[in-house]
């Protein structure tokens, strides 16, 4: 077995945190006798610290290289780009978890252990490039969540939201375990390296272009593409809006990455690589559609995830180094959006309740830096200048045009239109409406943090290019 300690850096320390986590979490009873709640939640304040540590590691990372495990685990470009964009979000996960009001202090340690144990399963998938072990990377990072998503004090909208997820998850990765028998019945191989020279078309092999469908079909559930999404709105809905935050975010970028990879050995024209552009275009369309008639913040980022991942689906049909680059780009400005948005709704639900339209009401005169805070993640998810939303779409439709789905990418066009009613209804109500009664005041440090997530998308906004060009040099060495 060919293993390399130093390529495996980022991966030890995450473990390291999960381990430490898991003590914590069998300690509790003594610590309960000791110390009593309000301890137990100060002894879980080191973890956004750790956080951190592993993002500065996965860092330093990026122009690593080489093969481990049998050749099943590839350190290169787009895993070690895919890493830091994991343990950034972890980071920003956990600060954002960190005064959870629905968790109950005894539970804290378990449940930054959960936490911390998907984004290890995370950061393996993105270094996997044989399919069992693909596989079994999405599920460590997915049975963490399963056990996260009822985590709501006794709100019975958790249970619902927990019985879907683990259901319909169930079932999605059932079917991408049925579809990797046919890729290994007809390929011979579960290698991706082999899998790319191989052919995939319909006519020369149909049972492997059944089995890649179905094996995709784990993942669409994960990206909440169309018509895998029925989970995504219900689910963010039930679940605390911490948790929510998490499971918005990470597992797609776990999904993108090995989409990117598969997508790799694909070619535009192919039957299934159409198959993705009508998806795409499905998925935009339907939450974009669904998004409009919605008043609760959460659900409406539900339906927004929908339509993003559609926009997704630009990159990986364009079958180019650019649209690989393209959509890995997204992936991580979505992946600040969206925690943007949910660090607003967190900070705001100090109860920890749904926040509707209507409580954003006269959110600049309460709460001014988080009004702006808001107004940069909404401009940013219709994507406006100059947000980093506005250089990833832009990136996603130049490297689809041309590439023989003209049409999807004047369907983005329409839906991006479309989605600037909804992304703006947050800002109109936050600056153009009155509140009624009396709010309780954020938290100080809350501005500060929020401040650099929106910094951070106004800098990728008007700099993208290094990040970027990381990107493409990743998509350049997937592709044959």
């Amino acid at each position: 077995m060919n293993f390399n300690s130093a390529l495996f850096i980022p991966e030890f320390l995450q473990l390291a945190m999960t381990l430490v986590l898991f003590l914590q979490a069998l300690a509790k009873p003594q610590q309960e006798q000791a110390a009593g709640g309000a301890s137990l939640a100060a002894q879980t304040a080191w973890v956004p610290l750790g956080a951190v540590a592993v993002a500065v590691s996965a860092a330093f990372s990026l122009g690593d290289s080489g093969m481990m495990f049998w050749d099943a685990y590839k350190i290169d470009g787009l895993s070690q780009f895919f890493k830091l964009a994991v343990a950034v979000g972890f980071a920003i996960a956990a600060l954002n978890a960190s005064n959870q009001p629905t968790l109950e202090a005894s539970k804290r340690a378990d449940y930054f252990m959960l936490l911390s144990l998907s984004a290890l399963g995370l950061m393996i998938l993105a270094s996997s490039v044989e399919l069992i072990t693909i596989y079994l990377a999405l599920e460590i990072s997915s049975y963490s969540l399963y056990a996260l998503i009822p985590l709501r004090g006794k709100d019975p909208r958790a249970s619902e939201a927990g019985i879907k997820y683990i259901l319909f998850g169930a079932a999605a990765t059932a079917i991408a375990l049925f579809g990797l028998s046919y890729i290994l019945a007809s390929q011979h191989s579960s290698y991706l390296a082999v899998l790319t020279s191989k052919p995939w078309s319909w006519a020369e092999a149909p049972l492997a272009i059944g089995g890649l469908s179905l094996f995709m079909v784990g993942f669409f559930f994960k990206l909440a593409l169309f018509p895998f999404h029925f989970w995504c709105p219900d689910v963010y809905d039930g679940t605390s809006n911490e948790t929510a935050a998490y499971a918005a975010t990470l597992p797609k970028l776990g999904a993108v990455v090995i989409l990117i990879r598969l997508a790799a050995m694909l070619k535009p024209g192919l039957e299934i690589t159409t198959v993705l552009a009508v998806l795409g275009a499905a998925s935009m369309t339907f939450g974009n559609l669904a998004a409009l008639t919605q008043k609760d913040i959460k659900r409406i980022l539900g339906y927004s995830s929908v339509a993003h991942a559609g926009y997704v689906m630009l990159g990986l049909v364009a079958a180019s180094s650019k649209g690989l680059a393209a959509a890995g780009f997204y992936s991580l400005v979505y992946l600040l959006m969206n925690l943007c948005c949910f660090w607003v709704v967190c900070r705001l639900a100090t109860d920890g309740r749904n926040l509707q339209l209507d409580d954003l009401n006269g959110l600049y005169k309460r709460a001014p830096f988080l009004a702006f805070v808001l107004a940069v993640a909404a401009f940013s998810l219709v994507g406006l200048p100059p947000t980093a939303g506005f250089m990833g779409k832009l990136f996603l439709l130049t490297a689809a045009w041309n590439r023989g789905y003209d049409w999807l990418v004047i369907v983005a066009a329409v839906n991006t239109a479309i989605s600037i009613y909804y992304y703006l209804n947050l800002v109109r109500h936050a600056y153009t409406s009155e509140a009624e009664g009396e709010f309780v005041q954020p938290r100080a440090d809350s501005a500060l943090w929020g401040g650099v997530l929106a910094a951070a998308i106004l800098i990728l906004g008007a700099i993208p290019t290094p990040v970027f060009k990381w990107a493409e040099a990743a998509g350049r060495q997937l592709m044959p």
